[in-house]
Order: C-alpha cells, then structure tokens, then sequence
C-alpha cells in the first residue's frame, strides 16, 4: 500500500487513478492543483514523504504554442518544488505519451518535459501511453472513443475522416501501471493494447449501441469487449434509464423478457428482499450489472465515485424496467414496499470469489472531496 501524490487528479486519468485506489482501500492521494504547482513551496509541503509523486497534469488541446509552453512549464514548476521538498518522494512517475518526440509541438513538448522530470535526481519512471479510453471521457478531447460512445448514446452515427490503427488502453490499466498496483483485479498493469482501425471501431461501438438500444446484451467475448461497452454505458446513463421491458400475459399467468445475451459469458440469480432492508453499497470497476424487480416496490440508488449526487429511481415488478449499474458508480436496492421483494440480477462474468469485483461503498454515506476537473 503507497502513499501518492497525484498532479491533474481532476482530470480523466486523475479520476481513474483516484476511484482505483478507493477500491484498493490505499490512502487519499494527497491532490497538487495547478495552484499548488504555481508555489514551489506549496508543491515541496504536499509532497515531503510520500511513496510516489504521480505526474499527471498535461495540455492535450490548444494552440501549438500554448501545447508546448503549458506541457513544459507545469513539470518545470513540479520540479523546482521536488527540489525544495525537505523529505524528497520515493519516486516520480510522469504520464507521458507514445507520441513523445515525434516532431509535434505536443510530442516535443512531452519528452521535453520528461528531460526536466528526470533532472531532478529522483527516480523518474517515464510511462509511454497510447490512446486511453473508459468511462466518462470527454468527447472531441479525451479519445475517439468517447467521442464516438457520446453521438451514438445521442442517436447520431459516428463520422471518420481519416482512418487509421489506434492502440487503445483502458484507463483503469493505466492507473494501475501508473499506480504500481500489482495484477490481480479486474485490471491489468501491462497494459493489453486493442489495435483496431479508426473505421473498424466506429463500426464495432455502433453495433453496440444497436443492440443495446432495446436493452439487449452485445457479444461481450473479451476484456476490451466489456470495457468498450462498459464506456458506452456511461454516455447512457443516465438519461436512458430505466428501460421497459416487453411482457406477455395468457390464461397462465405472464413472462418478461428480462436478459437477452449475444454471446459470451454470464450468471443470472434472483433474490427475495424483506421490508426495508437493503442490498448493495458497492461498486465495480468492469462487471456489468443489471437489476429487475419483478416483485414488489423498490428504490435503487447511485452515486458515482467521489461526487455527491445521488440519483434515485423508483421500481416496481407491476411494471418490471431494466436498469444496468454503471461501472465506478455506488448502488443499492432498497425495499420500500410492505411486502417481500424478488429482484433478479444478472452479470456478466461467473461470480469468482478470489476476484469478485466488488467494492465496499455507501451510497448515502459521505463521499471524499472531488478535486477541480483540470485538463489531464
């Protein structure tokens, strides 16, 4: 378990970081805005003693110039405070990028900005990122892929310019790399690429959002099948929920429809509920869940990691709706009839006890202060 100090942890990378070691249960990072980083000896306080400095902040967007000046001068500015630091970190990991020295004034500015980590003395690990993706990315700023998830949960259809292969990490591996959280999760700190043509994604994250749009499962055949659904998931939730779900009624009684699977893995329970209690206060970093009631009366709750908003949708099995859990989100279900509950829940992985995926997390309790968002 390290203690880390983390710059742009207001940022998409920085959120990633920050909900991946909640679930670890590892200490609040201690959080460098770029105001602290404007104050040498604000930066050489907040940091003295800690295990690793985490060098996130960037300018990604802008004109060339600022790209440049912006990239360079906030790990200069990182750098005179380490200088400063009383008790120096263990070491600094800076979030560069593949495209590090490649001629553009981003590329240039970032290993120039390495160039000036390394200076330090410290022991510097300089981590080359390709394209990140995963939940809640900016469109026309973090990744083609969020830009593609949010037209398409908008009913639009993606545009490609120019195609191209794109290597695409999910940004909970990058956290986990960044991190040093060791394998053992639902995450994977090597950093498994899915190269895939500009086009070719497109297509595949439009398929997607077709089969999805009456709440049916898309084939969920590997890692990057889950993750890139569970990122479209997020541009959906939660204006698309709850969705109904078709019901048949006869002579004999009546059927709904509740899970409908193409392809790839997947565990189906039900479970009975007494009056007031309640099931859930969790989150999960890549399962996909999904709730229906089909008995009785319920409210289920979620918040997202480190906000405070808690969105609230009341359920009934009189009319059964489908709502998916939103990966990083807090939930729970409570039974606010006064009768038992029956809800099922399906998933889209066998339950493993070594690996449940499953992370403690009131929904209602107090959430930790979520930093400024600043450009990662």
């Amino acid at each position: 378990m390290l203690r880390l100090a983390v710059t742009g942890a207001g940022g998409f990378l920085g959120w990633h970081v920050r909900v991946l070691l909640r679930a670890l249960g590892w200490p609040e990072p201690v959080v460098v805005t770029r105001a602290d980083l404007a104050d040498p000896e604000r930066v050489a306080a907040r940091v003295a003693g800690v295990d690793r400095v985490l060098h996130l902040a960037g300018v990604n967007r802008g004109e060339p110039a600022e790209i440049a000046a912006g990239n360079i001068r906030l790990a200069a500015q990182l750098a005179e405070g380490l200088r400063r630091c009383p008790v120096p970190p263990g070491a600094l990991v800076f979030a560069n990028s593949v495209q590090a020295g490649n001629g553009t004034p981003y590329g240039d500015a970032k290993a120039a900005a390495a160039r000036v980590l390394a200076d330090t003395g410290l022991p510097l690990d300089d981590v080359l990122l390709p394209n990140l993706y995963g939940e809640h990315g900016r469109p026309h700023y973090n990744s083609a892929v969020a830009t593609f998830c949010r037209v398409l949960a908008d009913g639009g259809r993606p545009e490609v310019h120019v195609d191209r292969e794109l290597a695409l990490v999910h940004v909970t591996d990058a956290a986990a790399r960044l991190a040093g959280v060791p394998a053992g999760g639902s995450w994977d700190p090597a950093m498994p690429a899915l190269r895939v043509g500009v086009r070719a994604l497109a297509d595949r994250l439009t398929e997607v959002a077709a089969v999805y749009r009456t709440g049916e499962i898309p084939s969920l055949s590997d890692r990057h099948d889950v993750r890139l659904f569970n990122t479209y998931r997020s541009h959906c939730f939660p204006a698309r929920y709850p969705l109904a779900l078709p019901g048949r009624a006869d002579a004999r009684g009546e059927l709904v429809e509740t899970v409908k699977v193409h392809g790839g893995p997947g565990q189906t329970f039900c479970s009975t509920t007494r009056p007031g209690i309640t099931r859930g206060e969790h989150f999960h970093l890549a399962k996909v869940e999904r709730f229906v009631v089909l008995r009785g009366s319920a409210e289920i709750s979620l918040r997202r990691v480190g906000d405070t908003e808690v969105l609230r949708f009341l359920v009934s099995g009189a009319e059964p709706v489908l709502i998916d859990m939103p990966t990083m989100w807090a939930h729970k279900l409570v039974n606010t009839g006064p009768d038992e509950l029956v809800t099922m829940f399906w998933t889209n992985e066998l339950f493993d006890p070594a690996r449940p995926d499953t992370w403690p997390e009131p929904v209602e309790g107090p959430a930790r202060p979520t930093p400024v968002a600043v450009a990662a």
